[in-house]
């Protein structure tokens, strides 16, 4: 074996395209099993903690991640179905488990699951969040019922695939943290210039742009696909398309991905925003928000809803979007639905809701 030998041919999400096979060498994933090694090693004791894995393997979130919990001598509990939440939550009443890994869309729907908020969760370290944005709402219901953070992280299928994450213990922030050991993120305008730090004061846009990577876990590009490689590579550098700032503290924070970005009379806006202000309320079980075309201001907003009061309105949602948004932001187009589009991971495919 020589590490750079392609060890997987990881395909991505395909959420908002075609998936393509990013091709990741044995130097790729042993360098992320390493950082991650080292970014667990205040909390865990090795050969004596319990992992719940309630993600596919073929996802490299799961894959990495349980990679990473074996080499600390962890037993981990596959979950070969995770939509099954009462099956779920009965799995988990089973073990004395200490850590986690999921995506928003299951954290929310095992706080919506009766009994999981009976179970026992004086064992419990930590629980990682990635795949996707964690949203406030969730993470905070989350703290109250479990009495422990959900721990926020950021990756991508090309860089094996994390690249930053917060400290384990710390409260939610609605960051991704700090970049992992040896790794290196750069904010970039649509020229690849480097921005400035974000200090607090001023406008943010002028702070925001495509988030950059560089270190030893970024793939060797696409499977058969060199023109999308040349795409995404610049200079050694991975152009993730996630779109965010830093401040002046290091901390990094993902606005939303760049091709789901909803230009409305020329403001940005951005889905992740929206979602997270009404996830809040208590008459909506999750939503999914995308732009469409509008000849008025060129893009409008859609949001979809799942209920969880059947009572909800479009009109008590535009009341609540007016308390909440400002007037370019809110949603023009309101729709409900008994559930949203899903990859088989959790993630929302937006461009289902888009192409409605």
């Amino acid at each position: 074996m020589k590490r750079d030998e392609i060890a997987f041919l990881q395909y991505t999400g395909g959420t908002t395209g075609v998936a393509k096979g990013a091709m990741l060498t044995h130097r790729n994933i042993l360098a992320n099993v390493e950082q991650t090694s080292a970014w667990l090693s205040a909390s865990f004791k090795e050969g004596s903690e319990i992992a719940i894995a309630p993600l596919p393997l073929y996802h490299i979130f799961c894959l990495t991640a349980t990679l990473s919990f074996m080499k600390w001598g962890m037993l981990n509990v596959l979950v070969t179905n995770p939509r099954d939440l009462p099956a779920l939550v009965k799995e988990l009443a089973q073990w004395k488990w200490s850590v986690m890994t999921g995506v928003n869309t299951l954290f929310n729907g095992l706080l919506n699951t009766p009994g999981f908020d009976r179970l026992d969760f004086s064992t419990l370290k930590a629980v990682i969040g990635g795949g996707t944005a964690v949203q406030g709402p969730v993470a905070e219901r989350w703290q109250q019922v479990t009495g422990h953070y959900i721990t926020e992280g950021y990756g991508l299928t090309e860089a094996s695939p994390v690249v930053c994450a917060n400290p384990l213990g710390m409260p939610w922030n609605g960051s991704i943290g700090f970049p992992y050991p040896s790794t290196d993120l750069s904010i970039r305008d649509d020229a690849f210039v480097e921005l400035p730090v974000w200090t607090g004061t001023g406008n943010i846009e002028m702070h925001t742009g495509e988030l950059c990577i560089r270190g030893p876990q970024v793939m060797k590009g696409y499977w058969n696909h060199p023109a999308e490689t040349d795409a995404v590579m610049r200079d050694g550098w991975l152009k993730t398309g996630d779109v965010g700032h830093v401040d002046a503290k290091g901390f990094f924070t993902i606005t939303d991905r760049k091709k789901d970005m909803i230009l409305v009379s020329g403001f940005n806006v951005y889905p992740n925003e929206i979602e997270s202000v009404m996830q809040a309320h208590p008459g909506v079980l999750e939503c999914g928000v995308v732009g469409v075309p509008d000849a008025k201001t060129g893009e409008a907003v859609r949001l979809v809803i799942v209920r969880k009061d059947p009572d909800l309105t479009k009109e008590m949602v535009i009341a609540y979007c007016k308390e909440h948004l400002t007037g370019y932001k809110r949603p023009r187009d309101v729709a409900f639905r008994d559930a949203l589009p899903k990859t088989p991971v959790g993630k929302v495919l937006r461009r289902e809701l888009r192409d409605a």
